[in-house]
């Protein structure tokens, strides 16, 4: 794609001698929402560990913003402009909700503030001064959520955040993310859930044994019935 935002091209990782990902490319554009599927062990959270730095790639290029950032150190790319929501939620649970909120704070004029966030999250709001501990599942979720808008990213990654939600609150993080767009954030959405990554997905790519499979929109992925079956369980 032409102007994106993210661009992967050819990138193979590894763990240790374990060749995980196959020559993967895919792209992310300027306020778009793409979601990446696929089953447990596809290769999906290695993908976003590629993106973010975790795990760089050893052949291939990831490039943010047209900078080539393939070798270049988590925090160097988050600075860039790159917030994670990582799988789990990871967040710190003897610290307070604003304590958990502030760690990666950077300020930018007409940015994310935590009175933004709070407006963004009121269940948040009610529970400042507890202990991320004494959050439910969906309130974590939406702490991890907020914690990486403190960062004021332009491209924020989200590594599975339907997991261990009830339908209930799945829809309400599917209601904050075609919130999120239209502040005109772009998002890559690692997802099992597929009604649910359909539902706020501009686009899709399908992953399997660590290669894409799969590209295209929600529409066409709904309409493949050989395509869900064999790569996704559908």
């Amino acid at each position: 794609m032409d102007g994106a935002l993210l661009a992967l091209h050819n990138i193979h990782t590894y763990y240790g001698e374990s060749h995980v990902l196959h020559g993967v490319s895919l792209t992310v554009g300027p306020g778009e929402a793409v979601a990446l599927l696929g089953r447990n062990g596809a290769g999906k959270t290695t993908t976003i560990r590629t993106i973010i730095g975790f795990t760089p790639a050893r052949e291939g290029t990831v490039r943010f913003r047209g900078q080539d950032v393939t070798r270049l150190a988590p925090h160097h790319i988050a600075r860039l402009g790159v917030g994670l929501v990582p799988q789990g939620r990871r967040i710190f649970p003897d610290l307070t909700v604003i304590e958990n909120l502030r760690l990666g704070e950077r300020p930018q004029p007409g940015g994310w503030t935590l009175e933004k966030v709070f407006d963004y999250f009121p269940q948040l709001r009610a529970r400042a001064r507890l202990r991320g501990s004494a959050l439910s599942g969906g309130e974590q979720q939406m702490l991890a959520i907020g914690r990486a808008l403190m960062t004021n990213p332009v491209l924020l990654l989200m590594d599975e955040p339907s997991e261990g939600l009830s339908p209930l609150l799945v829809r309400e993080i599917g209601r904050i993310i075609s919130e999120l767009k239209r502040e005109r954030l772009a998002i890559l959405l690692v997802e099992q859930n597929l009604p649910f990554a359909l539902n706020v997905a501009d686009r899709v790519y399908v992953m399997n044994k660590g290669q894409i499979v799969f590209s295209g929109t929600p529409a066409a992925l709904a309409a493949d019935e050989a395509v869900k079956h064999q790569f996704l369980g559908v």
